[in-house]
């Protein structure tokens, strides 16, 4: 049994071994220390009475140990004691026990904290960096018996379910459990800590690119191309690189091509981009053709051209993955491979602002086709995306 203890300036530890305390005395006379419960580690040095060590009496049922040392309004653990890297300091006036060092199974509470934690820890009031509320409640997470059994059953049922009809649903169980466990737990909204930063970011992309398409004649081909991908990347984060004038291996005539703008995403993989100036343009007839409102030219040969570069990329397969990682190794991170592995396209052009509601339909009929292969975006849309991403984090 251990009992924590207050006595002078100094908190102790008592300890009331089940098999008598000469074993202890037998290791301290061996200069070795002992461990408890897998929490607290004492030496010789350790004891609270010294005496008591050079006194050892046989029918003594007890042996008391230091912590920890008052200093100021706190005790000062001792954190060899705990092994700790960090000092621990516990406000005087909490009622200190034995259940706030050690959880189920020996589990060493504050060991556990400075695994994560790499820095003093205070436990006081609401002051202090740890408030004793928000200790209690940490300590009452720490897995019991009940839960432990539950979770072994939920891992054993996963894969017995596959072969038994009769199993029960013991995942359900088991989240049903937890879920009312951590019911009342404080849950860091990570939407809402960024949301301030998100919403000034996308509201400033949507002004540029409002203002671009206001001012479309003041700017070049390659300046618009080159400020859309900007824009791109940051609506899609995934892509990680943008490469410019890629040469690509057609493999049956053995000739090189070259595409715009390659698009390379975090784990390696490659997409293509075709960025076209809008020029006021719609995207799709003005008159029907058999009742149908069909692609202007620009878009259908755009789509030709996306999916040539995709079938050539494909043909070129793994030779093309070590050439293109190879060319381009010296901008991307250590050991990262590009990879060809079903590239996908992205189109922007065009406006449908002033699209009718047929024309629309039927527009939305043309982008749903390539849908699998090729993204079609147009400007209007563009702005529309960045609207509701705004959106978003302005009613976070």
């Amino acid at each position: 049994m251990i009992k924590i203890i207050r006595e002078n300036d100094f908190l102790l530890l008592e300890y009331y071994p089940q098999n008598g305390v000469q074993w202890v005395y037998d290791i301290f006379l061996k200069g070795k220390s002992i461990t408890l419960r897998k929490t607290y580690t004492f030496k010789k040095e350790d004891l609270y009475n010294q005496d008591d060590f050079d006194n050892f009496d046989i029918d003594e049922d007890r042996i008391v140990f230091k912590i920890g040392i008052l200093n100021g309004d706190y005790y000062k653990l001792n954190s060899e004691v705990l092994s700790l890297d960090v000092d621990l300091y516990i406000k005087s006036n909490i009622d200190i026990n034995d259940r706030m060092f050690t959880a189920y199974r020996n589990i060493s509470i504050f060991r556990k904290i400075n695994e994560i934690v790499n820095e003093d820890i205070h436990i006081g009031d609401d002051s202090d960096k740890l408030p004793l509320s928000v200790f209690e409640r940490l300590i009452s997470l720490f897995p019991n018996t009940s839960e432990l059994n539950k979770y072994a059953s939920a891992r054993i049922g996963s894969i017995l379910r596959d072969y038994f009809d009769s199993t029960i649903d013991a995942h359900y169980i088991y989240e049903n459990y937890m879920n009312k466990k951590y019911k009342n737990v404080k849950k860091e909204n990570l939407i809402n800590l960024f949301s301030h930063q998100e919403f000034e970011k996308y509201n400033y992309l949507l002004e540029q690119l409002k203002y671009m398409l206001k001012n479309e004649i003041n700017y070049t081909e390659k300046q618009w191309q080159k400020m859309i991908l900007q824009i791109i990347q940051l609506i899609y984060p995934k892509y990680i690189k943008v490469f410019e004038e890629v040469e690509i291996k057609d493999v049956y005539n053995n000739k090189n091509k070259r595409l715009d703008y390659l698009l390379v995403d975090s784990n390696g993989n490659i997409d293509i981009i075709e960025i076209k100036k809008p020029f006021g343009q719609s995207i799709v007839s003005q008159n029907k053709y058999r009742d149908n409102y069909i692609p202007l030219r620009e878009l259908s040969g755009s789509v030709m051209q996306v999916e040539k570069y995709i079938f050539y990329l494909n043909k070129w397969g793994r030779q093309g993955e070590e050439t293109l990682t190879k060319r381009y190794q010296t901008q991307l991170p250590d050991n990262f491979h590009i990879k060809i592995v079903n590239p996908s396209g992205i189109i922007i052009m065009g406006r449908e602002h002033t699209l009718t509601q047929i024309q629309s339909e039927d527009f939305e009929v043309i982008k749903r086709k390539f849908k699998n292969v090729i993204d079609i975006i147009t400007y209007d849309e563009l702005v529309s995306r960045l609207e509701h991403i705004i959106y978003k984090f302005n009613t976070q």
